[in-house]
Formats: structure tokens, C-alpha cells, sequence
């Protein structure tokens, strides 16, 4: 089992930063970890991950805007995403996720919404 607990959100103005980080301890060893988002009434998309061996992925929509990186202390992986240039559509609650490597990121991306381990969940909201 894998925990994990996000910070950071809020609220920015359209083309404004927010960070957002994420805690995982426990088994987290060959697990690949990454940020989802859902909108309102709409369904939990992936946005950005990072592969057990620092291979990143993104969605397109996020490309050139969001970078996502990992740091490791004291037996806790450390996952971030810095969010630039926001949109007001990139408003959402965004939520950690971690699940066993797999082989493709679409793979990860399914296995992950099926049996990932996931966070609270935090808001970001975007104002234009």
C-alpha cells in the first residue's frame, strides 16, 4: 500500500503559478506516480507523470506549461508539479496518484485509475 498526501492549489489568476506537491510513503518501490484532474461533471483525466526510472509524460493540453519532478527523503518520495501560464481550464481538483510501472503510459494510466493508490485530492482554481 502506498499513502500519499497532497499540498499546495488554490486559487490563481489566468496565467499565474501554483505548485502542488505530493507525499508517498509506504511500498513504493516500482511504482510510477503522477497528477490527475477532474473538472466539474466531468470524468478523472491524467495530466502528468513520472516513471519509477525519471521518465516524465504529459498530456498534451500541459505540454510546455507543467513540469513535473521528484526528490526522495527520509523514505518518502516527494512528487511536485509547477503549474505556469494557467487557464482557467486547467481549473480542477487534482489528485496523486501511484501505481505498479507498466509498460506504456496509457497502460500506467489505465492500471492506475483501476487499482492506483490515490490522495485527498486538492483544488485549483483558475480565474480569468
Amino acid at each position: 500500500q502506498v499513502q500519499l498526501v497532497e499540498s499546495g492549489g488554490g486559487l490563481a489568476q489566468a496565467g499565474g503559478s501554483l505548485r502542488l506537491s505530493c507525499a508517498a510513503s509506504g511500498r513504493t518501490r516500482f511504482y510510477s506516480m503522477g497528477w490527475f484532474r477532474q473538472g466539474p461533471g466531468k470524468e478523472r483525466e491524467f495530466v502528468a507523470g513520472i516513471g519509477w526510472h525519471g521518465d516524465t509524460h504529459y498530456v498534451e493540453s500541459v505540454k510546455g506549461r507543467f513540469t513535473i519532478s521528484r526528490d526522495s527523503a527520509d523514505n518518502t518520495i516527494y512528487m511536485h508539479l509547477q503549474m505556469n501560464d494557467l487557464k482557467p481550464g486547467d481549473t480542477a481538483v487534482y489528485y496523486c496518484g501511484a501505481g505498479v510501472v507498466t509498460v506504456g503510459w496509457d497502460t500506467w494510466v489505465r492500471s492506475t485509475k483501476r487499482n492506483g493508490s490515490w490522495g485527498q485530492g486538492t483544488q485549483v482554481t483558475v480565474a480569468s
